[in-house]
């Protein structure tokens, strides 16, 4: 009993903490936007969940909705941060060491180590948190360990700009090249830059040394095609595309998503909300009009010729579904509830291998036709539950060019693999 009581208390506590104040400006309410289909702090608490080495993930938040979304995705939330300590120009450091003295004196809890999961930067491969941790725990001087990329810009490259004369001097200094500005790339030490990703930081340097580094730094390389740092709604937006296009291993909240299948033989998509914007008109008859996208139907005529079968699916029984899709010359089914057995039981028919099969949609009913397909599809203004679920994103909403989008990258693919 003894031993194995010593055995658990030699290896070491490993916090986990996510710091979401509620203030951002930049992006009103960021943490808590929905990024690729999950709030964007969810990112940094799966990261802190899934890594083998942290013991304990908790949030630091000055807000109790934001504080609300962290627990549904797993984190703690033992307290809230004093609003002074979440403001614009609020440094790291103070936030930690109030987390840290608040466990202690409330908790009597007392990690080791402490990392650093910043919500700006979610994008992460699988096994960094583990793989900072393991660096700091095999360097006993080490005080911390930072997440570091290559350097896009050479800093021995760059200049200082004179108030006075208005001429330049250089950055940096080489020991034994005498212009290191004008010297080749090669021939310059090698630079990286620290991003967002993680910091693992012994608890003594935060607590006795006041400092979220120390002295002895040592880094955890991270391919930089990982490098996100989210500060304003372009970032947002390119790097919800990278999640969805870029094919990188990460740490997700949700499922892992597939990639796009090799051959692809059949498009199925859902009616409403796919190949229309979802709004209907309604006259004095109860006579209903839709709104469609007619780069839809030629997007679906050239993937005809190409050899791809389509087909409409809708939960919907409406002249207007069939009206539509023989105007493109798309069979359809209506007044089906199921979708997943429908799809099934076609494919069957028709002796098409499921993983062949992609499928598009937009609200709940159409997740179960997710399970049936090879590669799922959600519209840009999906529901957040289908968003979630689908293994890809469109840029575009429905019935403005989604079906056209989907068409199109079915076709690059086919271009691709001749």
């Amino acid at each position: 009993m003894a031993d194995g009581l010593r055995g658990k208390r030699m290896k070491p506590e490993i916090l986990a903490i996510v710091p979401a104040r509620g203030g951002s400006k930049g992006i009103p309410r960021k943490n808590i936007k929905p990024f690729a289909g999950y709030p964007l702090l969810a990112w940094s608490v799966a990261a802190g969940l899934q890594a083998d080495s942290v013991t304990r993930v908790i949030l630091s938040t000055d807000d109790e909705e934001i504080a609300a979304v962290a627990r549904e995705f797993g984190a703690e939330t033992p307290f809230l941060r004093p609003v002074e300590l979440a403001q614009d120009k609020t440094t790291d450091l103070p936030v930690f060491e109030h987390a840290l003295r608040w466990l202690a004196e409330n908790e009597g809890y007392h990690p080791d180590v402490v990392i650093q999961l910043r919500p700006t930067s979610p994008i992460r491969p699988p096994n960094l948190t583990d793989e900072a941790v393991r660096v700091l725990l095999s360097h006993p001087d080490a005080d911390c360990v930072r997440g570091v990329v290559p350097a896009g810009q050479n800093p021995h490259k760059m200049w200082r700009l004179s108030t006075e004369g208005g001429q330049m001097t250089n950055l940096l200094e080489v020991p034994g090249i005498d212009e290191p500005y004008n010297a080749p790339r090669q021939s310059l030490p090698p630079v990286h830059w620290q991003t967002g990703h993680i910091d693992v930081i012994r608890a003594t340097t935060i607590l006795e040394k006041n400092s979220m580094s120390g002295d002895v730094i040592y880094p955890v390389e991270i391919d930089p095609r990982y490098t996100v740092d989210i500060d304003n709604l372009s970032d947002w937006s390119r790097y919800e595309h990278l999640v969805m296009t870029a094919g990188l291993e990460m740490v997700s909240p949700g499922q892992e998503r597939r990639p796009m299948p090799d051959e692809i033989k059949m498009l199925v998509m859902d009616f409403d909300g796919v190949l229309t914007d979802n709004r209907v008109w309604v006259n004095q008859e109860g006579v209903e009009y839709v709104a469609a996208n007619r780069s839809d139907s030629y997007g679906l005529s050239l993937l005809c010729k190409a050899g791809v079968d389509a087909i409409v699916i809708s939960k919907e029984t409406d002249p207007v579904v069939a009206a539509r899709c023989r105007k493109m010359k798309v069979p359809y089914l209506q007044s089906i509830d199921d979708k997943e057995s429908a799809l099934k039981e076609l494919l069957a028919e028709k002796g098409i291998p499921a993983e062949k099969v992609v499928f598009v949609g937009n609200d709940i009913n159409d997740i179960p036709g997710f399970k049936a397909a090879g590669w799922s599809v959600a519209v840009a203004d999906a529901q957040p539950e289908v968003i979630r679920q689908a293994d890809y994103v469109l840029s575009s909403s429905g019935g403005r060019g989604a079906v056209r989008e989907v068409c199109d990258l079915i076709l690059k693919s086919l271009q691709e693999t001749k």
